[in-house]
């Protein structure tokens, strides 16, 4: 049971801040226009002083880059694009030494297809490898590269099938992301292992931890004989859909409680394990996060960020629901009270920006929506992401051309809903407001040049809006978004009832207002949030605002102590 009621009991991950770093996009320091460690190291005052207290990198490992890194050709060392090895030791120590951690991505389910693992694999049939990735026929009664004739429906996260004809031995192998990503069999117990000896080498290492790509998706539905089979005539798509085929298949626990044995039992406590578990249900984070069936510490969910999808999913974008939302991260909160824990994030290095997305990046708005948002949910039980950037409020780019376009999954859907006939403005529209190209423009760290991310070429343009939304313009000024992270972080760090206190819901059906009460012994906080751009008053709703004290809150007190100003929130203790 998780019901932790004292900071002597919980873990420290629960009083903890993440920061996510994309490494291509976050700080290039040799001048090639590719963000680098030696440019996160570079930058680890800048972390220390918001006051995060664990470092989480995207992934660094050798790769072709076929999907910025997340096609890995050697599990085991650093891409010279970011570094060395030496580097990141480096890394380790400089964030150990301000009482940091750093958590490796991990990324598991696939390999490149340059990887020494797959190039044996599929050298031969015979190949005592051949058994590492899922390598099947053409579909029975069908030539091999007929239409229709892969092995079954399973469609690609990246669109079009999921299964690349290998013209030298006619048969298939499995990618559920790109087809330079094939699939690992984890039903060999070779790779499991495999994988293990790589985990433990990192830890080692002094790595404190890993974050999980997609780890839920290791166990396929396969039958004793080896068969696979149709899925649902549905996008295999990590936000909202989920195939029985392909997600928490029927083996998932039993494989990461056994790489719990095999990597972390017996270490200190000082780890954190978080996997990315698309499609997943309160139900499944309940089992994965029970800390008595010892698997990882909590997942990442895409429910709530599935909310503004339509019909036609992630591209065919519509307003969120501030009821769709409040009964999401309800029914969440809810779940994990006493089993299991939350993660709580907004951004990430697949999402576009949230002041854009689900605030108001306009002028007069901007900053205040930051807030509002920052603080909606860093006030929630769970432990908080920060992705790089979101601490200063940087917005999505104002794409005007198809050919800016540098992400693997816009440039796929792009060119297909083009060939199906849709008209390009619409295609545009929607690659601007939901490409991942959003998150990876270059942080802005200064007015300067290419924001001060590089004194070379950007592998990516800056948001033109750098000159007025950056790091320096921000670092000494109390009302800035940056300012305000910090002030937030600070109060998880000093107040239990932010970590551990318990959640409840108020005001659910209200279309405009956010507002919840955190509880631990005696103590109680409010959080109040107008995720709107004109004012409301909680007189009626929630007269108890007016007599309470303010904790946290995004504007100047105001005289009318009920009346919230457009996308103001306020952390408040109630009168006792």
């Amino acid at each position: 049971m998780s019901t932790w009621t004292s900071t002597v009991q919980a873990p420290w991950w629960t009083r903890a801040v993440v920061y996510q770093v994309y490494p291509r996009s976050f700080a290039d320091s040799d001048g090639d226009g590719i963000g680098d460690l030696g440019g996160v190291i570079e930058k680890l005052d800048h972390l220390s002083d918001l006051g995060v207290d664990v470092l989480w990198l995207s992934p660094v490992y050798p790769s072709p880059q076929d999907d910025n890194g997340y096609d890995i050709s050697d599990y085991q060392d650093v891409d010279p694009l970011f570094g060395s090895l030496e580097q990141l030791d480096a890394l380790v120590e400089g964030l150990h030494a301000r009482g940091m951690r750093l958590v490796m991505d991990l990324v598991v389910n696939h390999t490149s297809d340059e990887h020494p693992w797959f190039q044996e694999s599929r050298s031969s049939p015979d190949s005592p490898k051949r058994d590492w990735y899922w390598w099947r026929p053409a579909r029975e009664g069908m030539a091999a590269g007929a239409p229709g004739a892969e092995p079954t429906n399973w469609e690609s996260f990246f669109s079009g099938p999921a299964w690349e004809l290998d013209e030298a031995s006619g048969e298939y192998y499995l990618h559920l992301f790109s087809r330079k990503q094939p699939d690992l069999n984890w039903e060999n117990p070779e790779v499991r292992q495999a994988v293990y000896a790589m985990m433990r080498w990192w830890l080692d290492r002094g790595v404190d931890g890993f974050r999980m790509d997609v780890i839920n998706l290791v166990s396929k539905r396969v039958e004793p004989d080896g068969s696979l089979h149709d899925g649902p005539p549905v996008p295999g798509t990590p936000y909202g859909d989920r195939s029985p085929e392909t997600v928490c298949g029927p083996r998932i626990h039993e494989f990461l409680a056994e790489m719990h044995r095999e990597v972390f039992a017996g270490r200190d406590g000082g780890l954190l394990t978080v996997g990315e578990t698309p499609g997943v249900t309160v139900e499944d984070a309940r089992l994965f996060t029970d800390p008595a069936r010892a698997e990882v510490d909590m997942v990442f969910q895409f429910e709530h960020v599935s909310l503004d999808h339509g019909p036609g999913g992630k591209f065919d974008p519509r307003p969120l629901s501030l009821l769709d939302l409040k009964a999401s991260f309800g029914r969440w909160q809810a779940g994990l009270a006493d089993v299991g824990w939350n993660s709580l994030y907004w951004d990430n290095h697949d999402q576009p920006r949230a002041v854009s997305r689900f605030g108001d990046d306009s002028p007069e708005h901007r900053r205040d929506s930051a807030c509002c948002l920052a603080t909606l949910l860093h006030l929630h039980r769970g432990t908080p992401y920060v992705y790089q950037g979101e601490e200063i409020g940087m917005a999505n780019y104002p794409f005007t051309s198809l050919d800016q376009v540098a992400d693997i999954e816009s440039v796929n859907w792009a060119r297909e809903a083009l060939a199906a006939g849709a008209d390009e403005a619409a295609v545009l529209a929607a690659v601007r407001h939901s490409s991942r190209d959003n998150a990876r423009t270059p942080v802005q760290w200064d007015a300067g040049p290419h924001a001060g991310f590089t004194s070379g070429t950007p592998w990516l343009a800056v948001n033109p809006d750098s000159t007025g939304w950056n790091v320096a313009a921000q670092r000494d000024d109390e009302r800035s978004v940056l300012a305000h992270h910090r002030r937030l972080i600070t109060l998880r760090h000093e107040d239990p009832v932010v970590s551990l206190g318990s959640f409840t819901m108020l005001l659910p059906e209200h279309e405009q207002v956010y507002a919840f009460r955190r509880s631990l012994g005696d103590d109680e906080l409010l959080v109040v949030c107008n995720v709107g751009s004109t004012p409301v008053d909680l007189g009626e709703g929630l007269p108890e605002v007016a007599g309470a004290a303010l904790v946290l809150g995004t504007h100047e007190p105001a005289d009318d102590g009920t009346l919230l100003r457009p996308w103001e929130a306020r952390v408040l203790r109630p009168a006792r």
